[in-house]
Protein backbone atom coordinates (compact mmCIF):
# COMPACT_ATOMS: atom_id res chain seq x y z
CA UNK A 1 0.00 0.00 0.00
CA UNK A 2 1.27 3.44 -1.08
CA UNK A 3 2.10 6.00 1.45
CA UNK A 4 -0.59 8.68 -0.76
CA UNK A 5 -3.30 5.87 -0.32
CA UNK A 6 -2.33 5.32 3.38
CA UNK A 7 -3.09 9.00 3.87
CA UNK A 8 -6.06 9.01 1.94
CA UNK A 9 -7.19 6.44 4.32
CA UNK A 10 -6.53 8.20 7.77
CA UNK A 11 -7.81 11.11 6.21
CA UNK A 12 -11.11 9.12 5.52
CA UNK A 13 -11.52 7.77 8.74
CA UNK A 14 -10.39 11.11 11.16
CA UNK A 15 -6.71 11.18 12.40
CA UNK A 16 -7.90 13.32 16.21
CA UNK A 17 -9.34 12.10 18.97
CA UNK A 18 -9.10 8.15 19.67
CA UNK A 19 -6.75 7.75 16.85
CA UNK A 20 -4.36 9.65 18.66
CA UNK A 21 -4.67 7.52 21.96
CA UNK A 22 -3.42 4.85 19.75
CA UNK A 23 -0.85 6.81 18.97
CA UNK A 24 -2.34 6.05 15.15
CA UNK A 25 -1.56 9.94 14.66
CA UNK A 26 0.22 12.69 15.80
CA UNK A 27 -1.82 15.96 14.90
CA UNK A 28 -5.49 16.19 15.92
CA UNK A 29 -8.29 17.13 13.11
CA UNK A 30 -11.37 19.10 13.62
CA UNK A 31 -13.94 17.70 16.00
CA UNK A 32 -16.31 17.79 13.01
CA UNK A 33 -14.34 15.71 11.21
CA UNK A 34 -14.12 13.03 14.19
CA UNK A 35 -18.05 13.74 14.51
CA UNK A 36 -18.71 12.40 11.19
CA UNK A 37 -16.22 9.99 11.38
CA UNK A 38 -18.47 8.46 14.40
CA UNK A 39 -22.02 8.98 11.97
CA UNK A 40 -20.22 6.88 9.72
CA UNK A 41 -18.79 4.26 11.96
CA UNK A 42 -22.37 3.72 13.35
CA UNK A 43 -24.31 3.89 10.04
CA UNK A 44 -21.96 0.82 8.69
CA UNK A 45 -21.95 -0.70 12.03
CA UNK A 46 -25.75 -1.37 12.31
CA UNK A 47 -26.26 -2.21 8.22
CA UNK A 48 -27.30 -6.14 8.62
CA UNK A 49 -23.96 -7.59 6.67
CA UNK A 50 -24.22 -9.80 4.12
CA UNK A 51 -21.85 -12.21 5.65
CA UNK A 52 -23.81 -14.19 8.43
CA UNK A 53 -21.90 -17.17 11.06
CA UNK A 54 -23.40 -19.78 12.78
CA UNK A 55 -21.60 -18.55 15.83
CA UNK A 56 -18.87 -16.12 16.75
CA UNK A 57 -17.64 -17.47 19.68
CA UNK A 58 -14.10 -18.67 20.15
CA UNK A 59 -13.06 -22.42 20.51
CA UNK A 60 -11.51 -22.21 23.97
CA UNK A 61 -9.14 -24.80 23.34
CA UNK A 62 -8.20 -23.57 20.13
CA UNK A 63 -4.63 -22.78 21.04
CA UNK A 64 -0.75 -23.42 19.75
CA UNK A 65 1.11 -25.67 21.25
CA UNK A 66 3.59 -24.66 23.64
CA UNK A 67 7.10 -23.76 22.61
CA UNK A 68 9.34 -26.53 22.15
CA UNK A 69 12.45 -24.91 21.27
CA UNK A 70 15.15 -22.69 22.72
CA UNK A 71 16.28 -20.65 19.74
CA UNK A 72 14.53 -17.55 17.89
CA UNK A 73 12.76 -17.82 15.42
CA UNK A 74 10.01 -16.07 12.51
CA UNK A 75 6.66 -16.76 13.33
CA UNK A 76 4.58 -16.05 10.71
CA UNK A 77 1.01 -14.92 11.73
CA UNK A 78 -2.04 -13.52 9.54
CA UNK A 79 -5.05 -11.93 11.35
CA UNK A 80 -8.18 -11.04 9.27
CA UNK A 81 -10.79 -8.17 10.25
CA UNK A 82 -14.23 -10.05 9.53
CA UNK A 83 -17.77 -8.17 9.61
CA UNK A 84 -20.35 -10.34 10.53
CA UNK A 85 -23.95 -11.07 11.80
CA UNK A 86 -24.47 -13.45 14.31
CA UNK A 87 -27.07 -14.13 17.26
CA UNK A 88 -26.06 -12.84 20.84
CA UNK A 89 -28.54 -15.54 22.24
CA UNK A 90 -30.93 -17.37 20.72
CA UNK A 91 -33.78 -15.09 18.69
CA UNK A 92 -30.93 -12.20 18.88
CA UNK A 93 -28.95 -10.66 16.36
CA UNK A 94 -25.73 -8.23 15.98
CA UNK A 95 -23.57 -7.10 14.08
CA UNK A 96 -19.77 -8.36 15.07
CA UNK A 97 -16.18 -7.38 14.24
CA UNK A 98 -13.59 -9.91 14.57
CA UNK A 99 -10.54 -11.43 13.83
CA UNK A 100 -10.33 -14.15 11.92
CA UNK A 101 -14.31 -14.71 12.63
CA UNK A 102 -13.90 -15.39 16.35
CA UNK A 103 -14.55 -13.82 19.52
CA UNK A 104 -11.56 -13.53 20.92
CA UNK A 105 -9.43 -13.78 18.18
CA UNK A 106 -6.84 -16.40 17.75
CA UNK A 107 -4.16 -16.47 20.20
CA UNK A 108 -0.78 -16.31 18.84
CA UNK A 109 2.23 -17.74 20.86
CA UNK A 110 5.42 -16.95 20.31
CA UNK A 111 8.81 -17.41 22.62
CA UNK A 112 10.67 -14.25 24.18
CA UNK A 113 13.36 -13.00 21.15
CA UNK A 114 11.25 -14.27 18.32
CA UNK A 115 10.24 -12.04 15.26
CA UNK A 116 6.60 -12.05 13.97
CA UNK A 117 6.04 -11.41 10.75
CA UNK A 118 2.17 -10.34 10.42
CA UNK A 119 -0.21 -10.49 7.21
CA UNK A 120 -3.17 -8.00 8.22
CA UNK A 121 -6.19 -8.23 5.42
CA UNK A 122 -9.04 -6.61 5.61
CA UNK A 123 -12.12 -7.83 2.99
CA UNK A 124 -13.35 -5.89 0.79
CA UNK A 125 -16.66 -7.41 1.49
CA UNK A 126 -15.89 -5.03 4.91
CA UNK A 127 -17.65 -1.61 5.62
CA UNK A 128 -15.10 -0.16 7.66
CA UNK A 129 -11.17 0.51 8.04
CA UNK A 130 -9.21 -2.05 10.51
CA UNK A 131 -5.66 -2.07 12.30
CA UNK A 132 -4.22 -3.79 15.05
CA UNK A 133 -2.38 -2.95 18.45
CA UNK A 134 0.02 -5.56 19.56
CA UNK A 135 1.09 -4.71 23.42
CA UNK A 136 3.49 -7.08 23.01
CA UNK A 137 5.24 -4.87 20.52
CA UNK A 138 7.61 -1.74 20.65
CA UNK A 139 6.92 0.90 18.31
CA UNK A 140 4.50 3.39 17.17
CA UNK A 141 0.65 2.58 18.35
CA UNK A 142 1.80 -1.14 18.89
CA UNK A 143 2.05 -1.67 15.22
CA UNK A 144 -1.78 0.04 14.31
CA UNK A 145 -0.72 2.96 11.97
CA UNK A 146 1.43 0.21 10.05
CA UNK A 147 -1.24 -1.94 9.87
CA UNK A 148 -4.36 0.72 8.92
CA UNK A 149 -5.90 -0.15 5.51
CA UNK A 150 -9.41 0.13 4.09
CA UNK A 151 -11.46 -2.95 3.17
CA UNK A 152 -9.94 -5.07 0.10
CA UNK A 153 -6.50 -4.00 1.18
CA UNK A 154 -3.86 -5.89 3.21
CA UNK A 155 -0.80 -4.31 5.41
CA UNK A 156 2.57 -6.38 6.89
CA UNK A 157 4.40 -5.87 9.40
CA UNK A 158 7.29 -7.28 11.21
CA UNK A 159 8.10 -6.34 15.17
CA UNK A 160 10.30 -8.53 17.87
CA UNK A 161 8.49 -10.18 20.67
CA UNK A 162 11.35 -8.69 23.02
CA UNK A 163 9.29 -9.12 26.91
CA UNK A 164 7.71 -11.93 28.19
CA UNK A 165 4.29 -12.06 29.49
CA UNK A 166 0.46 -12.47 27.55
CA UNK A 167 -0.85 -9.38 26.06
CA UNK A 168 -3.53 -8.38 24.44
CA UNK A 169 -4.08 -7.28 21.23
CA UNK A 170 -7.05 -5.05 19.42
CA UNK A 171 -8.41 -2.77 16.58
CA UNK A 172 -7.74 0.72 17.35
CA UNK A 173 -9.17 2.92 14.73
CA UNK A 174 -10.82 6.04 15.50
CA UNK A 175 -14.25 4.88 17.57
CA UNK A 176 -11.79 1.80 18.53
CA UNK A 177 -14.21 1.23 21.64
CA UNK A 178 -17.08 0.31 18.90
CA UNK A 179 -14.81 -1.95 17.53
CA UNK A 180 -13.63 -3.65 20.31
CA UNK A 181 -17.16 -3.99 22.04
CA UNK A 182 -17.76 -5.82 18.63
CA UNK A 183 -15.24 -8.17 19.27
CA UNK A 184 -12.09 -6.94 17.86
CA UNK A 185 -9.71 -8.30 20.38
CA UNK A 186 -7.38 -11.13 21.51
CA UNK A 187 -4.41 -12.43 23.24
CA UNK A 188 -0.59 -12.41 22.14
CA UNK A 189 1.17 -15.32 24.20
CA UNK A 190 4.98 -14.63 24.68
CA UNK A 191 6.69 -17.52 26.13
CA UNK A 192 9.74 -16.55 28.33
CA UNK A 193 12.75 -18.29 27.54
CA UNK A 194 12.95 -20.96 29.71
CA UNK A 195 9.09 -21.87 28.89
CA UNK A 196 6.17 -22.13 31.13
CA UNK A 197 5.67 -24.97 33.98
CA UNK A 198 3.40 -27.91 31.79
CA UNK A 199 -0.39 -28.35 32.48
CA UNK A 200 -2.53 -30.91 31.13
CA UNK A 201 -4.84 -28.36 29.46
CA UNK A 202 -5.05 -24.75 28.56
CA UNK A 203 -8.16 -22.74 27.96
CA UNK A 204 -8.41 -19.06 26.27
CA UNK A 205 -11.51 -16.88 27.15
CA UNK A 206 -12.18 -13.22 26.50
CA UNK A 207 -14.73 -10.85 28.03
CA UNK A 208 -16.44 -7.78 26.49
CA UNK A 209 -19.52 -5.29 26.83
CA UNK A 210 -21.90 -5.14 23.87
CA UNK A 211 -24.31 -2.32 23.80
CA UNK A 212 -27.29 -2.48 21.94
CA UNK A 213 -30.26 -0.35 21.11
CA UNK A 214 -32.71 -2.45 23.23
CA UNK A 215 -32.80 -4.88 26.09
CA UNK A 216 -31.33 -8.30 26.45
CA UNK A 217 -33.92 -11.17 25.31
CA UNK A 218 -35.70 -8.72 22.94
CA UNK A 219 -35.67 -10.66 19.55
CA UNK A 220 -35.14 -9.35 16.87
CA UNK A 221 -31.77 -7.43 15.24
CA UNK A 222 -30.43 -5.21 17.98
CA UNK A 223 -28.43 -2.41 16.82
CA UNK A 224 -25.00 -0.86 18.36
CA UNK A 225 -25.90 1.79 20.62
CA UNK A 226 -23.59 4.30 20.83
CA UNK A 227 -25.44 6.59 23.51
CA UNK A 228 -25.15 3.72 26.28
CA UNK A 229 -21.31 3.02 25.30
CA UNK A 230 -19.81 6.08 27.20
CA UNK A 231 -22.47 5.54 29.84
CA UNK A 232 -21.21 1.92 30.23
CA UNK A 233 -24.21 0.83 30.58
CA UNK A 234 -24.06 -2.30 28.41
CA UNK A 235 -27.17 -4.61 27.08
CA UNK A 236 -24.33 -7.82 27.44
CA UNK A 237 -21.42 -8.67 29.40
CA UNK A 238 -20.58 -12.00 27.68
CA UNK A 239 -17.11 -14.18 27.54
CA UNK A 240 -16.32 -15.24 24.13
CA UNK A 241 -18.71 -13.21 22.14
CA UNK A 242 -22.18 -14.77 23.48
CA UNK A 243 -24.04 -15.38 26.16
CA UNK A 244 -23.38 -18.21 28.54
CA UNK A 245 -21.78 -19.60 25.40
CA UNK A 246 -19.29 -22.12 26.83
CA UNK A 247 -22.22 -23.84 28.98
CA UNK A 248 -23.36 -26.90 28.70
CA UNK A 249 -26.98 -25.66 27.51
CA UNK A 250 -24.70 -23.85 24.48
CA UNK A 251 -21.71 -25.22 22.60
CA UNK A 252 -20.93 -27.13 25.87
CA UNK A 253 -18.21 -27.00 28.76
CA UNK A 254 -14.64 -27.32 28.87
CA UNK A 255 -14.00 -30.98 29.96
CA UNK A 256 -11.57 -32.21 32.44
CA UNK A 257 -10.52 -34.90 35.04
CA UNK A 258 -9.62 -34.89 38.42
CA UNK A 259 -6.39 -34.87 39.37
CA UNK A 260 -5.99 -32.74 36.21
CA UNK A 261 -4.54 -29.22 36.08
CA UNK A 262 -5.39 -26.22 33.89
CA UNK A 263 -3.76 -23.26 33.14
CA UNK A 264 -6.31 -20.42 32.02
CA UNK A 265 -5.64 -17.01 29.93
CA UNK A 266 -8.10 -14.89 30.33
CA UNK A 267 -7.97 -11.07 28.33
CA UNK A 268 -10.56 -8.64 29.08
CA UNK A 269 -11.15 -6.29 25.72
CA UNK A 270 -13.67 -3.87 27.34
CA UNK A 271 -13.98 -1.38 26.39
CA UNK A 272 -14.44 0.14 29.64
CA UNK A 273 -15.73 -3.03 32.58
CA UNK A 274 -12.85 -4.56 34.87
CA UNK A 275 -14.00 -8.17 35.16
CA UNK A 276 -13.61 -10.01 38.81
CA UNK A 277 -12.76 -13.47 37.85
CA UNK A 278 -13.46 -16.02 39.92
CA UNK A 279 -13.94 -19.42 39.42
CA UNK A 280 -16.98 -20.80 41.44
CA UNK A 281 -16.01 -23.50 43.62
CA UNK A 282 -12.22 -23.19 42.75
CA UNK A 283 -9.40 -20.75 42.93
CA UNK A 284 -6.64 -19.78 41.37
CA UNK A 285 -3.87 -22.02 42.59
CA UNK A 286 -1.39 -20.46 40.80
CA UNK A 287 -1.89 -16.33 39.34
CA UNK A 288 0.24 -14.10 36.72
CA UNK A 289 -1.33 -10.91 37.71
CA UNK A 290 -1.56 -8.61 34.72
CA UNK A 291 -0.22 -11.53 32.26
CA UNK A 292 3.38 -11.03 33.89
CA UNK A 293 4.96 -14.13 33.33
CA UNK A 294 8.57 -12.73 34.44
CA UNK A 295 7.16 -12.37 38.03
CA UNK A 296 6.89 -14.24 41.47
CA UNK A 297 3.14 -15.76 40.91
CA UNK A 298 0.35 -15.32 43.59
CA UNK A 299 -0.71 -18.22 45.74
CA UNK A 300 -4.59 -19.35 45.87
CA UNK A 301 -6.28 -16.42 44.91
CA UNK A 302 -10.29 -16.44 45.27
CA UNK A 303 -10.73 -13.08 42.83
CA UNK A 304 -8.25 -11.44 40.52
CA UNK A 305 -9.18 -7.79 38.67
CA UNK A 306 -8.31 -7.87 34.89
CA UNK A 307 -8.73 -4.56 33.47
CA UNK A 308 -9.67 -3.84 30.16
CA UNK A 309 -6.68 -4.11 27.88
CA UNK A 310 -5.20 -6.93 29.85
CA UNK A 311 -4.71 -10.76 30.04
CA UNK A 312 -4.33 -12.68 33.23
CA UNK A 313 -2.91 -16.26 33.35
CA UNK A 314 -3.81 -18.37 36.00
CA UNK A 315 -3.64 -21.98 37.02
CA UNK A 316 -5.92 -24.22 38.20
CA UNK A 317 -6.18 -27.97 39.81
CA UNK A 318 -9.66 -30.37 39.75
CA UNK A 319 -9.74 -32.48 43.08
CA UNK A 320 -12.87 -33.19 42.60
CA UNK A 321 -15.84 -33.75 39.76
CA UNK A 322 -18.52 -31.12 39.02
CA UNK A 323 -18.97 -28.01 37.38
CA UNK A 324 -16.39 -25.39 37.69
CA UNK A 325 -18.10 -21.83 36.50
CA UNK A 326 -16.05 -19.04 35.74
CA UNK A 327 -17.93 -15.32 36.36
CA UNK A 328 -17.26 -12.04 36.50
CA UNK A 329 -17.67 -11.41 40.30
CA UNK A 330 -19.79 -8.28 39.79
CA UNK A 331 -22.56 -10.70 39.77
CA UNK A 332 -25.46 -9.15 37.90
CA UNK A 333 -23.10 -9.28 34.60
CA UNK A 334 -23.54 -12.96 35.38
CA UNK A 335 -27.18 -13.29 36.47
CA UNK A 336 -28.31 -10.83 33.55
CA UNK A 337 -26.02 -9.81 30.96
CA UNK A 338 -24.38 -13.30 29.88
CA UNK A 339 -21.51 -13.56 31.71
CA UNK A 340 -20.28 -17.36 32.84
CA UNK A 341 -18.35 -20.37 31.01
CA UNK A 342 -18.22 -23.58 32.63
CA UNK A 343 -15.24 -26.42 32.94
CA UNK A 344 -16.64 -29.57 33.74
CA UNK A 345 -14.31 -32.31 35.89
CA UNK A 346 -15.19 -35.88 35.74
CA UNK A 347 -13.84 -38.50 38.09
CA UNK A 348 -14.76 -40.53 41.30
CA UNK A 349 -16.71 -38.29 44.05
CA UNK A 350 -13.82 -37.53 46.81
CA UNK A 351 -15.84 -37.39 50.11
CA UNK A 352 -12.94 -36.63 52.22
CA UNK A 353 -12.72 -33.32 50.49
CA UNK A 354 -15.81 -32.55 49.26
CA UNK A 355 -19.20 -34.76 51.05
CA UNK A 356 -22.78 -33.01 49.76
CA UNK A 357 -24.27 -35.84 51.27
CA UNK A 358 -22.55 -36.96 54.79
CA UNK A 359 -25.35 -37.73 56.68
CA UNK A 360 -26.82 -40.27 53.71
Amino acid sequence: MTGTNRRTVLQGIGVGGAAALAGCATESAPQASTETTRQTTEQAMNQQKQTTADRVAADPTDIPDPIDRDEPAEVDVTLRAEEVTAEIEEGVTFNFMTFNGRIPGPMVRVRQGDTVNLTFENPEENDLPHNVDFHACYGPGGGADATTVPPGETANLKFKATYPGAFIYHCAVPNMDMHISAGMFGTILVEPKEGLPEVDHEFFLGQHEIYTDKRAGESGHHKFDMKSMPREEPTYVVMNGEQYALTPDKYGAMNVETGDTARVYFVTGGPNLTSSFHPIGNVWKELYPRGSLASETQKYVETTPVAPGTTTVATMEFPVPGGVKLVDHALSRVARKGCMSVIAAEGEEKPEIFDPEPNA
